[in-house]
């Protein structure tokens, strides 16, 4: 039986290493310990966040929440610790606030059957207004030291030139791909995704696996939050703007269907590679940011077109 989390489309990784050889060639310094350090940090932010998409894009939702909620965490554990609570306590709250309003996410949409993406718009855009009303738009604080030398592109693991960031990335990949092949709950992801009307008689139980899925989307782009709080040094609640784009595209890049039941973490982390790697290309070469955004989006809709061409499961079986 081929394992889910391995049927990555190949020219996700591809696309990674060709990217890398224009960076190298046509742009100095592309290959330099700094700008490959630079590189893994950028790449570690968007794969932590696309994995929490990955999952809900696997059961054929989408969680446009994610961006919210990164802006939410920031703020908040930020605006926690300036007020007098331990830095690991406001993570804790921040935490439980954001799996409750993910879980809360998938139940509805589960529940009352309807697609995921305005209702994880309306709550994400609530939560976020909340935060920014507490704080009257002003938040204060910041992440402790050991946060920042965490993520620091400057850090180092003894002799190894990278940050903690970068193996707990890894860590994080690989414990997501051991749930996709080897739980029972994993299999069920794929197979709700695959076909979601013959699913419960199966004895797979929808409403637990959406609340799952869109609960650790969130506490994934908490987790972010908290991380660029770290990487920024100051709160900002605009930080997750970038992830309501790239999360979505990371995934289908590296093959995660738009309806659900074919892709997996090992391809999201392709598409984050590559996405970071072409932004990273196209400023070197002089584009702008208007520029940059048009022809991430051309690549996004080539990408679907590819994959689009390939029959589904549900269709297939």
């Amino acid at each position: 039986m081929v394992k889910h989390a391995l049927r990555v489309v190949p020219p996700a990784y591809f696309m990674v290493i060709a990217i890398f050889i224009v960076g190298a060639l046509g742009i100095d310094g592309y290959t330099s310990t700094f700008s490959i350090r630079a590189l893994l940090v950028l790449s570690a932010f968007l794969i932590i966040a696309s994995a929490g998409q990955t999952m809900t894009m696997l059961i054929g939702g989408i969680d446009l929440s994610i961006p919210f909620v990164v802006g939410f965490a920031n703020v908040a554990v930020a605006q926690l610790g300036a007020d007098g609570v331990p830095f690991w306590l406001a993570v804790i709250i921040v935490m439980f606030i954001s799996i409750a309003l993910g879980a809360f996410n998938g139940a509805i949409s589960a529940f009352l059957k309807v697609h995921p993406l305005i209702i994880t718009l309306g709550t994400g855009t609530a939560l976020l207004g909340s935060v920014l009303l507490w704080t009257r738009g002003y938040p204060s604080g910041s992440a402790p030291d050991y946060i920042s030398n965490f993520v620091s592109i400057g850090a180092s693991i003894g002799p190894v030139p990278v940050p903690w960031l970068v193996p707990a990335t890894l860590v994080l990949v690989v414990l997501l791909l051991l749930f996709e092949n080897q739980t029972a709950l994993g299999r069920q992801v794929f197979a709700l995704g695959s076909n979601p009307t013959a699913a419960p008689y199966v004895l797979i139980k929808p409403l637990r696996i959406w609340m799952f899925c869109f609960g650790l989307s969130a506490a994934l782009a908490a987790l972010t939050g908290v991380l660029l709080l770290g990487f920024s040094g100051a709160a900002f609640a605009d930080a997750g703007r970038p992830y309501l784009f790239q999360t979505v595209a990371a995934a289908v890049i590296g093959g995660t269907a738009l309806s659900g039941g074919k892709g997996g973490i090992l391809g999201t982390v392709a598409g984050a590679l590559a996405l970071t790697q072409l932004n990273t290309v196209l400023i070197g070469f002089g584009l702008d940011q208007s520029a940059v955004q048009a022809a991430l989006g051309a690549l996004i809709v080539l990408v679907v077109a590819l994959y689009g061409r390939q029959a589904h499961l549900r269709n297939s079986i």
